[in-house]
């Protein structure tokens, strides 16, 4: 036989080798593909008790979140765009609630909202206080009147709602805890069923106590021995973890409150995925997991509320109508801010 016969008949061969391979591998099925072909894929309905369309109102603090940098107009404020994308990445959206603005404006928008949040920040008197007080105080009648309406609170925020809680302004002790990474010390026996970190998988719960994976930047706080021996707080809040500073001094870093769907951080959960402004954020592939379930928490609290707004008056108030700016030139502070004048 002929060179060129047998090359011919070994493209044949070819040929037809792969016509027959790919016949074979097309009639090769997954199970759920032969499950869609037998039957017909039915979605299960929406719980009718959760709303799926949750929105969070955020309230914004004095100032420009970059030292006047940005504006120095006497009544600017601002939101960290981490907070706001914080909030998005677990399925909702964001009202700014702007602390200037009239009380009734201020009480319209928080019913267009399904949970609010307190970030962090240093004003702790003055008008920002009182926009905290009172918005605090309306959380509490929502929940009082059975609409489910939770508020997270971060580290300002935490320390902001523990000075109204016990009636004193004086509470707060001092620590040294700027720009570092920890980890989470649980008390013994803390119950977290029901609590912000009841969803964490076993494998990240034990690592929050061993590793850095939360972001850790204020000089005040409150001793465990402190909350416990205010009746006011030790009755109104539960611990759940600890942290040390600098110093190894104790301070409380989780709460939840006994009795309303009220979470306190004195760490900051938003900071891991959304800010790069200083080296000792955790980016680890754990500390951005840490970040998406505190917030999936948030959210998912959220959903239980009943409140469901007009949605063109929604649309009108919503985060989108302002741009955000990017101040994280100078490589330190915030990577964004929203900025209200």
């Amino acid at each position: 036989m002929s060179n060129d016969a047998v090359s011919f008949l070994f493209l044949i061969t070819i040929f037809f080798g792969c016509f027959l391979s790919t016949d074979s591998y097309s009639e090769i099925l997954l199970p759920t593909q032969l499950h869609r072909i037998s039957s017909p894929v039915t979605c299960p309905a929406p719980d009718p008790n959760l709303y799926y369309q949750p929105v969070i109102g955020i309230v914004s603090h004095p100032g420009d979140g970059a030292s006047g940098r940005l504006s120095n107009a006497t009544d600017a404020s601002y939101i960290a765009a981490s907070y706001v994308k914080f909030v998005e990445a677990a399925g909702a959206r964001v009202v700014p609630l702007i602390y200037t603005e009239p009380e009734e404006i201020l009480l319209k928008k928080l019913e267009l909202v399904n949970g609010v949040l307190f970030t962090g920040g240093w004003a702790k008197d003055g008008l920002y206080f009182e926009t905290v007080r009172r918005i605090f105080k309306k959380v509490l009648e929502k929940n009082d009147a059975g609409d489910y309406f939770p508020l997270y609170a971060t580290c300002l925020g935490f320390e902001l709602i523990s000075m109204i809680i016990s009636e004193d302004n004086n509470i707060l002790e001092e620590f040294s805890a700027r720009n570092q990474a920890s980890s989470l010390q649980f008390v013994k026996n803390a119950y977290i069923e029901g609590s912000v970190f009841q969803r964490f998988p076993p494998d990240l719960l034990k690592k929050l106590s061993t590793d850095c994976l939360i972001m850790q930047n204020h000089r005040y706080g409150i001793s465990p021995a402190k909350l416990l021996g205010n009746k006011k707080l030790a009755s109104f809040f539960e611990i759940l973890t600890t942290c040390n500073d600098e110093d190894n001094k104790v301070y409380v870093s989780t709460v939840r409150s006994r009795n309303y769907p009220v979470t306190g951080f004195q760490w900051h959960p938003e900071k891991n995925a959304f800010e790069w402004g200083t080296p000792s954020i955790p980016h680890t592939e754990d500390a951005i997991r840490t970040t998406q379930y505190v917030a999936n928490f948030l959210v998912s609290e959220a959903r239980k509320s009943s409140k469901r707004p007009v949605a063109q008056e929604l649309r009108d108030n919503l985060i989108y109508n302002y741009r955000p700016t990017y101040c994280g030139k100078a490589g330190k502070g915030f990577d964004e801010v929203y900025i209200f004048e």
